[in-house]
């Protein structure tokens, strides 16, 4: 699949997903954007809200947030976590000076708008709007390729995004596997989704990683994950709203370089990767005499494999040997009568 200048066949597309860990300060933003850049990731990815696209400033229980944020209400939280619209702009140019793609989770209309508006190459929709079909509708009416996390869609919810994309003329979807925690547990993961995803809807498949390391990111890829996401801070000094699940720049790049080495690794399917010189073969294992018969006792299968295949063995004993043959040589057909 192709994401912007990416082709997904070639390799991972590795998405740094810079989250709210700009703690709304531009220039932390934009360090993050070369951070990205040179830890060899693919893409930056940014969230396009405002918290009144998200929720509604009401002080309820209902309102409050989970995981790490259990103490804040959800309007508060996105408050102080959104990125300026106006930053979109001035960051999609420095990320394009650099040499790397800059895209977003929009979670409103006017955040697709927005995200149009600097020609995004791809829309990812975050996991809690899987069941924003007039937001996936919108989003894929645009013809960029659709990003789309799992974590907190069953079957039903998954068919109906890829039926939305699909009405609105969009087959270009990636389905990313997700567990919805920050951060989430190895045990929580249910890696071998990744694989009946593929076969049971027929996408592109990659996995948006919110445990703590890399250990996810590299067995996704080895089941065959194409996209990676992954949180990261610009920097690990300084405290930001989704710190605690996030890799730190040197972390970034380490992951980055994880997965290139999978890669590598998978190749393709290759058997008899090692020269049949290394194997065992016939040899001569003592001085023979034209017309002496071949015995247990006047060959041995050895290393290397320079000679007959140890499959003759049987056939070569009590045949002739049709020359004198010094002790330490490959034995050949031309050696039998």
């Amino acid at each position: 699949m192709q994401i912007g200048t990416h082709d997904t066949d070639k390799k991972v597309f590795i998405i740094a997903e810079l989250s709210a860990n700009h703690n709304q300060d531009f220039s932390l933003a934009k360090k993050a954007v070369k951070v990205a850049y040179e830890a060899g990731c693919d893409a930056i990815k940014l969230q396009t809200y405002t918290p009144d696209s998200l929720t509604l400033d009401i002080k309820d229980e209902r309102f409050k947030a989970g995981d790490l944020w259990s103490n804040e209400y959800l309007y508060d939280l996105y408050k102080r976590a959104c990125m300026p619209y106006e930053w979109h702009n001035p960051l999609k140019e420095y990320a394009g000076e650099l040499g790397i793609q800059l895209f977003s989770s929009p979670f409103d209309l006017d955040a697709v708008d927005v995200c149009e508006s600097i020609d995004v190459a791809a829309y990812k929709i975050a996991s809690f709007e899987i069941t924003d079909i007039p937001l996936i509708r919108y989003a894929a009416s645009k013809g960029k390729p659709i990003i789309i996390s799992t974590g907190v869609g069953d079957i039903e919810d998954i068919e109906l995004a890829i039926l939305t994309c699909k009405q609105a003329g969009n087959e270009n979807i990636v389905l990313l596997k997700c567990t919805s925690a920050y951060p989430a547990l190895p045990e929580s993961m249910n890696l071998l989704t990744i694989k009946d995803m593929k076969e049971r809807f027929g996408t592109e498949v990659g996995l948006s990683d919110h445990t703590l390391g890399n250990d996810a990111v590299i067995a996704a890829v080895a089941l065959g994950a194409r996209v990676i996401e992954k949180h990261f801070t610009p920097d690990e000094n300084i405290e930001t709203p989704d710190g605690a699940f996030s890799l730190s720049p040197s972390q970034l790049k380490e992951m980055v370089q994880s997965v290139r080495n999978v890669e590598k690794m998978l190749g393709g399917i290759k058997y008899d990767e090692k020269p049949k010189k290394y194997a065992r073969s016939l040899y001569a294992s003592r001085d023979i005499k034209k017309g002496e018969k071949f015995t247990k006792e006047n060959v041995k299968s050895i290393r290397p494999g320079d000679g007959l295949h140890p499959k003759y063995f049987d056939e070569l004993m009590n045949t002739t040997a049709t020359t004198d043959i010094k002790a330490g040589t490959p034995l050949s057909k031309d050696d039998i009568i």
